[in-house]
């Protein structure tokens, strides 16, 4: 197959690249309004309690569910003073039915909650009109101008708010992200390759990646919602890997041709060798990511798929574009060398082999020195928060964040974090039974230690909503018991309820995790050692591998929780500390990190196995494999590192956890866990690195992902019995 690609990438090159320019040009415009189709955040599911709670509120009357909070701030008057009312109902008035389904504010309901101590602030809930997300925050938009007042401060925030600055942030996080990496890329590819053409080809592969994942995210909003926070992820894992994958090709070419060999035959070779490696890589990293549609949030799901689509997306092109390119730049892809050049003799060990021999002289203490660091970087995941996403998402400039800070620091606790309770009766709430029912749920209600107090602020029919106050902070654990109890006393007979709000969601979305997460683990740890099992023929291999991946997180989360949660360098990299993280965001660490570092890991073990096949010596092999490939996973890890930082430059905090978690990893991975752990580990492990049970042998003997099929066996036996 890959033979195949080679000779049609040679004899069709220029068709290639011609279609490779039709399709940038018509997926640029196709993705272009990918961000008019995105949904919000993606965190919460339909299937949850919270969910239907928030769902049931919705269609009972009474106190507005705040889909835009707006506050109103005056230094002149007091809510009490006519010309504060007059000033703030001529905006609230203003707004158009068709948007604003209803309002909640001071002056319509008499609620002192919703008036600051010192009686100068005061708040309107809106609720939106719309059936999801995204037609309440299309709504959002088009009032967003008439929340203005000559005479008032106004300042809005709520989750339409939130989620339309989220959206015009991302776009800006984006470009800014784009402009810093391509051309410090293509810098570093030219130190690299020593020559501007060669550098050039990966930037082309990589401009393919980031507007076919735009295209391809376009695509999926027909099949699928997708979160606006997916974007700068996938295109992320689509430009880095594409570059990653791309330098492979070039320098496998060029080591082809540095050998002698013609470009026809230098590129088949490549395909047949590099190839081989990248589509094992491509599908490794896709069969990760696929491990996150475990999980039903639209946030995990949207990213599972836009992230295969990214990878798939960039190992096509880096099969087809960049053979066609490679056979029209022919020998002029070859590195400048000056002419008084030293060539190093080829009996002399390189750098990566001086490396390699020196740690396998003494594995055991490499291995207990480099296993001892990726634990003490992992040591402050010991005591991780996990937590909730807030407007603190946002850089401190953001609308959406001085407001929800507004309602934190002058309104009594929780003010807009309550236990929202949806309870659909027996029989209407005004009969004699309705009205008996519901007091008697909700005494029940207040007699629970922790709530401060509960009132029906909304009833249509049989419906009615409960607004359950508490004075505790919204995510902790103390907070998640409170609304297990409400959820433990029992409904009105003959009738339901349901229990929302930010602590509810929080809960179930904990919940859901601690169930499906063994499911995500369990499909990447199968998959993965099935992949490599058939790559190298080793049963051994993938679970050295697996082991080493779990230390390497370990560490990745362990700075993560450094950093974020304790809030070391929020200055440098401009952040608040929530004192918390996000648990959605480690999954997503999770997920991608494992599927970045498999990546090198099959680029590692490719060169060392082919070295293994010819002289049947594992020391030989892994020093000899080590040189060959040290260099360049070195150059692909710090070419991804440069992608991941300019996409931690964003204001966005949710990119910058997942950008410094990814960016640990990978350093990690490509330079103590590739360079000292797998040479160390490998070395004490001996022939036993090759060995695979007798009945699995036939399996890699008929399905094994092998260079090529139509040379030469190779002189040692790459299935080898249990040494004595």
């Amino acid at each position: 197959m890959l033979d195949l690609l080679g000779r049609l990438a040679y004899r069709r090159r220029r068709a290639i690249v011609v279609g490779a320019v039709l399709f940038a040009a018509l997926a640029g415009l196709w993705g272009a309004t990918v961000f008019d189709h995105l949904t919000g955040t993606g965190f919460t599911y339909a299937e949850s309690e919270s969910s239907r709670a928030a769902e049931l509120r919705r269609d009972t009357g009474g106190q507005a569910d705040a889909d835009v909070v707006v506050v109103f701030r005056s230094d002149r008057w007091t809510v009490d003073d006519p010309a504060y009312e007059q000033a703030a109902q001529r905006v609230l008035t203003g707004l158009p039915a068709e948007h604003v389904q209803k309002t909640t504010s001071f002056w319509t309901a008499r609620r002192d909650e919703l008036v600051s101590r010192d009686r100068h602030t005061t708040f309107a809930a809106l609720q939106m009109a719309g059936g999801d997300e995204a037609e309440r925050t299309d709504n959002y938009t088009e009032i967003a101008d008439l929340l203005e007042s000559p005479d008032l401060d106004i300042t809005v925030g709520g989750p339409a708010a939130l989620f339309d600055e989220v959206n015009t942030q991302i776009r800006k996080d984006l470009k800014r992200a784009e402009s810093l990496a391509l051309p410090v890329l293509f810098l570093l590819l030219i130190v690299l390759f020593r020559n501007v053409r060669a550098a050039a080809l990966p930037v082309v592969i990589g401009i393919l990646a980031i507007v076919g994942s735009l295209a391809a995210l376009r695509t999926l909003t027909y099949v699928t919602d997708v979160s606006v926070f997916a974007v700068n992820i996938v295109t992320l894992l689509g430009l880095g890997l594409a570059i990653d994958y791309s330098l492979f090709v070039v320098s496998r070419f060029r080591e082809e041709m540095d050998a002698g060999r013609d470009v026809p035959e230098a590129l088949l070779a490549t395909m047949r060798t590099a190839g081989r490696t990248i589509a094992v890589s491509a599908v490794t990293v896709a069969v990760a990511l696929s491990s996150l549609f475990v999980f039903p949030q639209t946030f995990l799901r949207s990213l599972g798929l836009g992230g295969i689509a990214a990878v798939l997306l960039a190992v096509v092109f880096s099969l087809t574009v960049m053979p066609a390119l490679l056979a029209m730049l022919g020998p002029r892809a070859a590195a400048w060398r000056p002419r008084r050049a030293r060539v190093r003799p080829a009996d002399k060990p390189g750098n990566w082999e001086r490396i390699a021999r020196a740690v396998m002289r003494r594995p055991i203490q490499v291995a207990v020195a480099v296993t001892g660091l990726l634990v003490l970087l992992g040591l402050p995941y010991l005591h991780v928060s996990y937590g909730w996403l807030d407007s603190r998402i946002m850089p401190t400039s953001s609308h959406s964040r001085q407001a929800q800070e507004t309602l934190d620091t002058e309104f009594g606790k929780n003010i807009t974090n309550q236990v929202e309770i949806a309870v659909v009766l027996a029989s209407p709430v005004q009969s004699p039974e309705g009205r008996a029912a519901l007091d008697d749920y909700l005494g029940r209600v207040r007699a629970i230690p922790g709530i401060a107090g509960a009132e029906v602020t909304g009833a249509v029919g049989s419906s009615a909503k409960i607004d359950a106050r508490f004075g505790i902070e919204a995510i902790s654990e103390q907070a998640r018991d409170l609304v297990q109890a409400v959820r433990a006393v029992p409904a009105p007979p003959g009738g339901e309820a349901h229990v929302g709000g930010n602590t509810a969601v929080f809960a179930d979305l904990l919940d859901m995790l601690g169930e499906r997460l063994p499911w995500m683990l369990a499909i990447m740890v199968v998959a993965t050692f099935v992949l490599l099992f058939f790559a190298f023929g080793s049963v051994v291999l993938p679970i050295k591998a697996i082991l080493m991946n779990i230390l390497n997180l370990l560490a990745a989360f362990g700075v993560v929780v450094f950093v974020f949660q304790d809030g070391h360098l929020s200055g440098p990299l401009d952040f608040t500390s929530a004192g918390n993280i996000d648990v959605v965001q480690l999954i997503v660490i999770l997920g991608v990190a494992f599927a970045l570092s498999m990546d090198y890991e099959v680029f590692l073990l490719s060169r060392v196995r082919e070295q293994y096949d010819l002289t049947g010596d594992n020391r030989e092999a892994v020093a000899i494999g080590l040189q060959r490939s040290g260099r360049i996973i070195t150059a692909a890890a710090l070419l991804l590192v440069v992608v991941i930082g300019a996409f931690t430059t964003a204001d966005l905090l949710i990119v910058k956890i997942i950008g410094v978690g990814l960016a640990t990893a990978i350093i990690v991975d490509a330079t103590v866990v590739r360079v000292l752990l797998v040479p160390a580990t490998m070395r004490l492990l001996g022939e036993y690195n090759w060995w695979a049970p007798r009945f699995a042998r036939p399996w890699y003997a008929r399905w094994g992902i092998r260079e090529t099929g139509g040379e030469p066996a190779p002189r040692h036996e790459p299935l080898q019995e249990a040494p004595k």
